[in-house]
């Protein structure tokens, strides 16, 4: 089965009946690329105030409240200063790496929303290896922390940097396999794929015990990966300052910033897509309404985040030596049973659909 529609194709062929098919296509590339952006920016910075509300919520606080209704433009007013700081460093800093490693950590982010399939039609590139890319492509972003700390001249930073790569090595590990355990289950490395196959049933029922395992080992696993507390030593403020980022300001800063937090939302738009139907209702309640899919999208996506959140005001924050027993001791070894459980109940026939 080969689903393709999505808008880019949606939008290129509107284009060729005013220009010639070359100049479309290009139009076309540019202008869901500056959809995307914005995208990306405005989920960034209301992620950010979604962070800051959960936060006072946990805390018995009230959170921003004073720009704009609710504080709903206060990451607006955020954004600005941070706009009109100055961008300073150090001298001895590498230039032309400390200045090119923001963009790999927010290029790779922005290339991996643009498979999601947030409805049937709105998917900007449906592609047969959708999962290997998205696994790929979160890979990319750990060059630009490592680039940034390295190129920085700043120990802590360095320090910073050297953590994050052992953490994210080694916690992809655990995020692939967790999603290698559903591949088994749906055959298909393409997420329009995944997401028909489920009509029948979310993954996460499908697969039994497996596939509940597979989501909790990969929430924990992708929390790690986005150097989200409690796995946050990359940034461990108590004796690295900021972390990897310590010698970044303003926009630059801004980059590493929004980074985190729309990773975190593709952490959890991935395990809508993988384990709960993506844009499918439970049970096609709302199948006759298609364009309500964005928003049943969306939804689950926030509450995974949610989840992220209680996660980082919750729990104490882990030792190094802690975090890689976690991985290497436990998820890994569970991660290897539980995906051999997985093979045995594809091959026996034993899914539930309904």
């Amino acid at each position: 089965m080969n689903i393709s529609l999505n808008i880019t194709e949606t939008i290129q062929e509107w284009l060729m009946s005013m220009m010639p098919e070359g100049a479309a296509s290009i139009a076309a590339m540019v202008l869901v690329a500056l959809i995307y952006l914005v995208i990306f920016a405005v989920a960034g910075l209301y992620l950010v105030l979604l962070e800051r509300k959960v936060a006072a919520w946990f805390q018995l606080r009230i959170g921003p409240n004073r720009v704009g209704y609710w504080g709903l433009l206060q990451t607006m007013a955020d954004a600005l200063k941070l706009v009109s700081k100055e961008l300073t460093g150090t001298i001895k800093a590498d230039k032309f790496l400390y200045n090119l490693a923001p963009y790999f950590v927010i290029v790779s982010s922005l290339m991996a929303l643009a498979v999601f399939p947030f409805t049937k039609e709105f998917q900007a590139f449906d592609i047969n290896i959708g999962i290997f890319f998205l696994i790929a492509i979160s890979s990319v972003g750990v060059i630009g922390i490592l680039l940034g700390g390295w190129s920085s001249n700043n120990k802590f930073a360095l320090i910073g940097a050297m953590r994050s790569g052992i953490q994210t090595i080694s916690y992809e590990l655990s995020v692939g396999l967790s999603l290698l355990t559903m591949v088994l289950l749906t055959g298909s490395l393409q997420l329009s794929e995944i997401v028909e196959s489920q009509k029948e049933g979310w993954l996460i029922l499908q697969g039994h015990v497996p596939a509940i395992i597979a989501f909790m080992v990969y929430m924990i696993a992708g929390t790690a990966e986005t150097n989200r507390a409690p796995f946050d030593m990359v940034e461990a403020e108590s004796e690295l300052g900021a972390g990897f980022h310590t010698e970044y300001s303003g926009m630059k800063f801004a980059y590493f910033f929004l980074a985190e937090f729309i990773n975190m939302f593709i952490i959890a738009a991935i395990a809508t897509t993988v384990f709960f139907g993506a844009w499918l209702s439970p049970f096609g309640i709302t199948e006759s309404l298609p364009w309500l899919g964005v928003f049943w999208f969306l939804g689950k996506t926030l509450i995974l985040v949610f989840l992220m959140m209680w996660f980082r005001w919750t729990f104490p924050r882990l030792r190094v030596d802690q975090l890689l027993t976690l991985e290497w001791k436990y998820l890994l070894p569970i991660n290897l049973v539980n995906i051999l459980i997985m093979a045995i109940i594809v091959w026996l026939n034993l899914t539930i659909k309904f």
